[in-house]
């Protein structure tokens, strides 16, 4: 009982587990008609739509209602599955219940989408699923627009409108130390810094930092060059020029507060 999580009134630490040759006879019972197989499956697989719901605990939604919704998913990957496909019933149902949460997250985004833009991503997510399965292979954005008759620009422009927006301080990299931000990895001629190092006279600042100090500073400030640009650059990881970055701004910053 000590590892009993509840999700919508369901304990999953009781959730069974099926066995690759119980889901086939499962199957073939549930298409003879017999629905208490079909409810076995469905009961059989809620650890798949758990394990599923986990690649969007990020998002903030509620973890009831993405459980909910995976459910749906899953039964529609029972009712369409094909037993004369060599598939495991996992494979397929996978991307079926990703795309259930999917369609969810983006009905329910903040941002507003015009409708025909949505139409569009939607036939073209579905075109990529489907060629995906007859293929075995991820089919590329010509491909679906050839099938649908819609230009890959259109798609392209489509598939834009409907991602999520992420803050700019969503932290994409940590490794102990400081997190990467993505604003860390967007180049700005405009930036506070910038303006700021360009605006105030801190030569004698400069001249206490470090070499590599001056350098990183010169290429994220006066050339716009991202931080992975200048981790490139002299050889270093993108977290150590963002520790050396941080640190150089804050002894220069205090320089000119004691100059004042």
């Amino acid at each position: 009982m000590g590892n009993k999580v509840e999700i919508s009134g369901v304990n999953t630490s009781e959730l069974p587990v099926l066995s690759n040759e119980e889901m086939r006879k499962l199957f073939k019972k549930m298409q003879q008609g017999d629905w208490s197989a079909r409810q076995k499956i469905i009961n059989g697989n809620l650890r798949l739509v758990l394990s599923v719901i986990q690649r969007f605990n990020n998002r903030g939604e509620n973890v009831d209602d993405l459980f909910q919704v995976g459910c749906i998913g899953l039964i529609k990957a029972i009712d369409n599955f094909d037993l004369s496909q060599n598939v495991r019933f996992s494979t397929y149902a996978v991307p079926m219940i990703i795309g259930e949460i999917r369609r969810y997250l983006r009905d329910n985004n903040p941002i507003r989408v015009s409708r025909s833009l949505r139409d569009t991503a939607y036939k073209a997510l579905q075109m990529k699923e489907s060629l995906k399965n007859k293929k075995s292979e991820e089919p590329s954005l010509k491909e679906v627009s050839e099938e649908l008759g819609i230009p890959r620009s259109e798609i392209i422009f489509a598939l834009d409108a409907i991602q999520d927006p992420i803050s700019l301080f969503e932290p994409i990299y940590h490794d102990g130390g400081d997190p990467i931000f993505v604003m860390d990895q967007i180049s700005d001629e405009k930036t506070e810094d910038e303006n700021w190092l360009e605006g105030i006279a801190v030569r004698e600042g400069l001249r206490k930092l470090s070499p590599r100090e001056k350098l990183i500073l010169a290429y994220r400030f006066y050339e716009g060059k991202t931080q992975m640009e200048v981790a490139n650059e002299i050889g270093i990881s993108q977290a150590q020029v963002s520790r050396l970055e941080k640190a150089a701004l804050k002894r220069l910053k205090r320089h000119v507060k004691e100059d004042r």
